[in-house]
C-alpha cells in the first residue's frame, strides 16, 4: 500500500488530535525498554466514503486497521529534527473498513526519538517519553483521534532499539491478534504544553520512505559449535533477518549480528563496538536479537523495531538445525529510484562498483549514515564527500532536500552547523564536550555549502537551492568570522605582529582535518592547527555561495561573497603556496584539495600536480589520502595531465586501495583502509566516503560529466560533456545517468587500436563531445556515434 497524500495539511487532519503515551509506572533502562500497543475504536459506514489514516510519532510506530497494517514503509515517522520538524504519514485505508466498529491500533517503540544513538550510544535524545499522534478523516470530517479514551499495554516486543535489537516473546501474542484482545489495556497519559503544542513542526514528508526493498538467501550455513549456527548472506547490508521454524514453546533463540568472523568461525563485534570518550572505554556493540517461541506453527520472527549492519549472523539456542529456507536477510533502505549504471571490461572495477553501491544502500536509511551498525549517524562530512557520486547512482533529490531542512533547523544560531544531523541536541549544545568542540569542522559543516550546489548541478532545481541558501550564507558567515577572530598560538609564536591576511586563515578551533590517512592515527586535538585544511574549505564555499547568489539574483550577497573568496585565496596562496608551487605543508590530501578547488593558479598548476604524482611514487606508487581527499584523487590527477596514474592507483591492490578491499572480502567500503588485516578487522566495514572514488567511473571512465559551475541555462543535465579517458587495461566501458531530461549513456570499445564512441542524448539536451584524440564534437539529442584512429591520453600542460 502506498502513501495517500491527503488533500488536508498535517496540521488540519491532526487538529482534533491529542498527544497521548502508553503507561509507564517507570521506564526501562535504555535498550531494554518494550513497545507499547495503543488503540481505540470507531464507526465507519459507507456514506462516509474514502477515508484518511493520519500518525506520527515521537518514536517509531506501526498503525494497524482492523489487525491489517496500513502502508508497507519502515520506521516511521523517519528521522528528522523532531523538535522543528515531525513527518506525518497518511493512508487510504478505506478498503480495510467494515460498516459500524472498527479498531485502529499503533505498536509504538522508541525509535531514534528516545533510543540510543550516536558513537557514544546515548539514550533520550529527543525526549524521555514516546508518544503518539493519529486521526480518522474522511469527506464528513473526523472519525477518530488520539485522546485521553484511547488505551495502551506492553506488547510482545519486549525489547526494542534501533541499535541493540528487539526481543519478541511470541507467548505474549496469544492464541489470536493481541491487537483484539482485551486483557490488559489501561487509559494512557493525555500530552500537552511545550513541544506537544507544537503543531507547525508537523509536515508531509518529501524523500521516499524507509522500505523493505529486496530479500537475500543464505549463501552458506555453518556450525562451528555445538548449539550454534552462522549464516553468512555474502553481502554486508542494512537491515533484520526473518526467521522461520522458531522451535518448541519456550525456546529462546540469539541473533548476533555482525559484520566479520573471527578465527573460530564465530560472529564478532569488536571491530563496531561504540566509544564512551569521557570514560575511555569502548561500549555494547548491540546489534542483538532475541526470540522466545510459543512453538505456535506459522509464527514468523521479523524486527520491525530495529535495523543491523551485517553479513554474518550467529544463531544460538535454536532447537536443531536451521534449514536455508528458514532464514532471509530483508535489506531495508529508503525507497530511492536507481538513475546510474555503470559496467566495463574489467570485472574487477565493476565489483568496485556493486560495492560502492551497496555501502551506499546500507547508509540511506531515511538519513545519509556514515555507518549501518556503530553509530547510524548523519555525520555532515560522509554525505559532503559522497553527494556527487550517490547522484549518478540514485534520484537523491527528495532525500538530500528533507536532510538538507533538518540541518538549517539543528543550525546554531551563529551558523555553526553540528557535526551530525539530525542532531540530538537540536541547534543548541548538547553538553557533551567532545561533541560540542567539534561541531563546526571544517569540511563536515562545508556540507551546508557543498551538498546544495552538488544538487543544484544534479537537478537544477532552482527552489531547492534557494531554500538552502539561508544555511549555506550562515556557515560562511560563520567560518569567516571564526577565521577574523582568531590566531593559532603557533603562528602568533612564530609572528608576534599578525600580518594583513591572516584575517582569512582559518586556523583555530576544532577540525578533523582530512581524517584517516593510511598510516596517520587521527587525533582530533583542537591545539592542532589545521589551517590549510579549514581555510581551502573557505575558500571553496564562499566561492560556491557567491555562484548560488547569482544564480538566485542576490547579487550584492554574489559581491560579497566573490570579494571574500577572493581575500581567502589570496591568504590560503600567501601562507600555504610557495613560487615553485610546491605547499609549505605538503601531503596528498593537501595537494589535491589545491588542484581540485582551484587555489593553485593556473601557471604553478602543472608543478603543484608533478609534485602530488611525486608524493605518491614516494609513497610506492600508493594513494595516501583520507576522508576528505579521496574522492577528488582521481579526478584531479586525470584532470590535469596523469590519467595514467590515476589509472594505475584505480586498479592497484594490497593496502591502501580499492581493490585491496575486495580482495581482502569487502563487499562494501570499509572506513579504514586497512579494515581487514591478519590481526583482525577495525572501524566499520560498511561506511562509504572511500566510495566517493565511484563518481570517476562515471564522469572519466564513462565521461558522463557536468559542467562544474553551471547557470540556470547549464544546471541539471541541460549540457553535459561526454569525455571518457580510456586507461589501464580497459576495453570497454558503458555508463548511463536517468536524468530529469532523460537517459544520457556512453559506451566506448577499443579494437585494433580503433576507439569508438556511442552516446545517447535526450532531445532538449546539449552535449559536447571530447574524444581522447583531442577532438572535440556537439552533439543534440538522438545517437551519436565518433571515432578516432588511436586513444592515446591527453597530453599533460
Amino acid at each position: 500500500m502506498t502513501d495517500h497524500r491527503s488533500s488536508l495539511s498535517p496540521q488540519a487532519a491532526l487538529n482534533a488530535a491529542t498527544w497521548i503515551s502508553p503507561a509507564e509506572d517507570q521506564p526501562a533502562e535504555p535498550g531494554k525498554r518494550p513497545a507499547y500497543w495503543m488503540r481505540s475504536h470507531f464507526t465507519w459506514s459507507p456514506d462516509d466514503g474514502e477515508t484518511t489514516a493520519h500518525a506520527t510519532a515521537h518514536g517509531i510506530y506501526e498503525l494497524f486497521v482492523n489487525g491489517i497494517r496500513a502502508g508497507d514503509e519502515e520506521l516511521t515517522p523517519g528521522f528528522t529534527s523532531y523538535r522543528k520538524r515531525l513527518q506525518v504519514q497518511s493512508w487510504d485505508i478505506t478498503h480495510q473498513l467494515v460498516s459500524g466498529g472498527n479498531v485502529i491500533t499503533a505498536l509504538l517503540s522508541d525509535g531514534w526519538f528516545r533510543g540510543r544513538h550516536g558513537f557514544e550510544r546515548r539514550a533520550d535524545g529527543f525526549g524521555t517519553a514516546t508518544a503518539f499522534l493519529a486521526s480518522v478523516t474522511s469527506a464528513r470530517g473526523t472519525l477518530a483521534a488520539t485522546s485521553a479514551d484511547w488505551e495502551s499495554r506492553e506488547s510482545h516486543i519486549t525489547r526494542a532499539d534501533l541499535m541493540d535489537g528487539q526481543t519478541t516473546d511470541f507467548r505474549l501474542l496469544g492464541s489470536a491478534e493481541e491487537i483484539t484482545t482485551a486483557d490488559g489495556w489501561v487509559p494512557v497519559v493525555p500530552r500537552q504544553g511545550g513541544l506537544y503544542d507544537n503543531r507547525e513542526r508537523l509536515i508531509r514528508p518529501i524523500a521516499p520512505p524507509v522500505r523493505r526493498i529486496e530479500e537475500l538467501a543464505p549463501v552458506t550455513v555453518a556450525v562451528p559449535a555445538s548449539g550454534i549456527t552462522v549464516v553468512d548472506f555474502g553481502q554486508n547490508i542494512n537491515g533484520w533477518v526473518r526467521l522461520r521454524a522458531l522451535g518448541p514453546f519456550g525456546t529462546h533463540i540469539t541473533l548476533k549480528h555482525g559484520e566479520i568472523l573471527d578465527d573460530a568461525g564465530l560472529v564478532s563485534l569488536e571491530n563496531i563496538r561504540a566509544f564512551d570518550f569521557a570514560s575511555k572505554t569502548p561500549l555494547p556493540a548491540g546489534q542483538i536479537d532475541e526470540i522466545i517461541s510459543a512453538g505456535r506453527a506459522g509464527d514468523v520472527f521479523e524486527p520491525r523495531h530495529t535495523t543491523h549492519g551485517f553479513r554474518y549472523v550467529q544463531v544460538e539456542g535454536n532447537a536443531g538445525a536451521i534449514a536455508h529456507e528458514d532464514l532471509t536477510a530483508v535489506v531495508v533502505h529508503s525507497d530511492l529510484q536507481r538513475t546510474g549504471t555503470f559496467e566495463c571490461s574489467n570485472n574487477r572495477l565493476n565489483a568496485l562498483h556493486d560495492a560502492i553501491l551497496w555501502s551506499f544502500r546500507g547508509n540511506a536509511c531515511d538519513v545519509p549514515t556514515d555507518c549501518p551498525q556503530r553509530e547510524r549517524s548523519g555525520f555532515t562530512g560522509d554525505w559532503q564527500v559522497f553527494v556527487d557520486t550517490a547522484a549518478l547512482m540514485f534520484d537523491v533529490s527528495g532525500f538530500s532536500a528533507k536532510w538538507l531542512r533538518d540541518l538549517s533547523a539543528d543550525q546554531g544560531p551563529d551558523g555553526r552547523v553540528p557535526t551530525v544531523v539530525p542532531n540530538p541536541a537540536g541547534d543548541g549544545p548538547s553538553g557533551n564536550f567532545f561533541e560540542d568542540s567539534a561541531a563546526g569542522s571544517a569540511g563536515w559543516g562545508d556540507a551546508a555549502v557543498f551538498v546544495p550546489w552538488s544538487l543544484w548541478r544534479a537537478y537544477g532545481d532552482r527552489q531547492a537551492l534557494r531554500e538552502a541558501f539561508g544555511a549555506m550564507r550562515s556557515w560562511v558567515d560563520y567560518a569567516s568570522r571564526a577565521a577574523a577572530s582568531g590566531r593559532h598560538p603557533e603562528r602568533a609564536a612564530l609572528r608576534p605582529a599578525p600580518l594583513p591576511h591572516e584575517q582569512y586563515l582559518w586556523d583555530t578551533g576544532f577540525h578533523f582535518g582530512e581524517w584517516l590517512e593510511p598510516d596517520t592515527p587521527p587525533n582530533p586535538d583542537p591545539a592542532r592547527d589545521h589551517g590549510i585544511v579549514a581555510t581551502a574549505y573557505l575558500y571553496r564555499s564562499a566561492d560556491l555561495l557567491a555562484k548560488a547568489a547569482g544564480v538566485l539574483g542576490d547579487f550584492p550577497t554574489a559581491d560579497h561573497c566573490r570579494a571574500l573568496a577572493a581575500e581567502v585565496l589570496a591568504a590560503w596562496r600567501e601562507e600555504y603556496l610557495e613560487d615553485s608551487g610546491l605547499l609549505s605543508e605538503e601531503s596528498q590530501g593537501h595537494y589535491v584539495r589545491a588542484l581540485a578547488f582551484g587555489l593553485v593558479p593556473p601557471h604553478l598548476a602543472p608543478l603543484a600536480a608533478a609534485r602530488l604524482v611525486e608524493l605518491i611514487g614516494l609513497n610506492g606508487n600508493r594513494l595516501g589520502t583520507g576522508f576528505l581527499a579521496t574522492g577528488l584523487l582521481l579526478p584531479t590527477l586525470a584532470d590535469h595531465g596523469y590519467p595514467d596514474v590515476a589509472y594505475e592507483l584505480l586498479l592497484s591492490t594490497g593496502s591502501p586501495s580499492w581493490l585491496g578491499m575486495l580482495d581482502a572480502g569487502a563487499t562494501t567500503m570499509w572506513e579504514w583502509w586497512d579494515g581487514v588485516t591478519t590481526s583482525g578487522a577495525r572501524g566499520s566495514l560498511n561506511h562509504y566516503s572511500k566510495g566517493a572514488v565511484g563518481s570517476f567511473l562515471y564522469t572519466h571512465v564513462a565521461g558522463i560529466r557536468l559542467p562544474e559551475n553551471p547557470d540556470e541555462a547549464h544546471a541539471g543535465y541541460r549540457t553535459v560533456t561526454i569525455a571518457p579517458q580510456p586507461g589501464g587495461d580497459i576495453a570497454w566501458a558503458r555508463a548511463a545517468v536517468d536524468t530529469v531530461h532523460g537517459r544520457i549513456s556512453s559506451a566506448w570499445s577499443i579494437e585494433h587500436g580503433k576507439f569508438t564512441l556511442h552516446v545517447e542524448i535526450p532531445m532538449s539536451v546539449n552535449a559536447t563531445v571530447k574524444m581522447p584524440d583531442g577532438s572535440t564534437h556537439t552533439a543534440g539529442g538522438g545517437s551519436h556515434e565518433f571515432t578516432s584512429g588511436h586513444h592515446d591520453p591527453l597530453p599533460r600542460y
